[in-house]
């Protein structure tokens, strides 16, 4: 059997812009998407702390060290500049690898910078 698993999050991200125009993602910070090992066009998992919205896209590389979380496309009626969000990703595993699986977290501040990143409990340094 397989179980569905979180990945990673990013935890209290900032949305530093919303552009209902782009044709759709999220954008976000190359440094937070490698800490957090979210690939370009990723599907991830938005939840709007600010406003309870849930919803699904994928992510796209922004600059890095920027801070990057902008909100694109349709998605951008549901979260909006100055908005609180998380950002999860998921993965398919069998109950042995589940098991013993742990995510990774990245926590960030204000300003969608990295102030500690964790597998499970154990705090990594640096880059993953």
């Amino acid at each position: 059997m397989q179980r569905m698993m979180l990945k990673s999050k990013i935890h209290r991200a900032t949305v530093i812009d919303a552009n209902v125009d782009y044709e759709g993602s999220v954008t976000l910070d190359e440094e937070l998407m490698e800490r957090a090992g979210i690939l370009p066009y990723e599907q991830v998992h938005i939840y709007n702390i600010t406003n309870g919205a849930r919803f699904q896209t994928y992510a796209i590389k922004g600059d890095r060290g920027r801070g990057e979380v902008c909100i694109n496309g349709a998605a951008a009626h549901l979260a909006k500049k100055g908005h609180i969000v998380i950002i999860a990703t998921y993965a398919n595993m069998e109950d042995v690898e589940a098991a013993n699986h742990q995510p990774i977290l990245v926590y960030v501040d204000e300003k969608n910078r990295i102030k500690t990143t964790t597998i499970g409990m154990a705090v990594k340094a640096g880059v993953l």
